[in-house]
């Protein structure tokens, strides 16, 4: 399921990106191609109005799917801490060192002078 709607956000980027550079803009962009209309069909102003149209379209489609996919991502929805995956041990056996072993024939303890 992830991977369609992925695959379908990544098709719509790609259009969008064309659709923009089709957009007539101060320095011409891509709008210069074919002389800027669709043989003849439309004027420019009926071209624009369609461009227009598609890149608020896409844009939208674009918006929706990456919502649905953040919401996928997201798995449950419960909420969870980088600490649970910590294993979790005693602190005795992390913190403190081992007792010094005693020598043969128990502990010595020194005479007084």
């Amino acid at each position: 399921m992830t991977a369609v709607i992925l695959v379908i956000h990544v098709l719509i980027a790609l259009a969008m990106i064309v659709i923009v550079l089709l957009q007539r803009s101060d320095g011409g962009a891509l709008g210069g191609l074919g002389g800027g209309t669709f043989g003849g069909v439309m004027s420019g102003r009926q071209s624009a109005n369609l461009l227009t149209r598609a890149t608020a379209v896409l844009a939208g489609a674009f918006m929706l799917t990456s919502m649905v996919l953040a919401i996928l991502a997201s798995g449950t929805g419960t909420p969870r801490s980088v600490t649970d995956d910590i294993e979790h041990r005693p602190a005795a056996d992390s913190i403190l060192p081992a007792p010094p072993e005693e020598p043969e024939g128990g502990p010595q303890v020194p005479v007084g002078e």
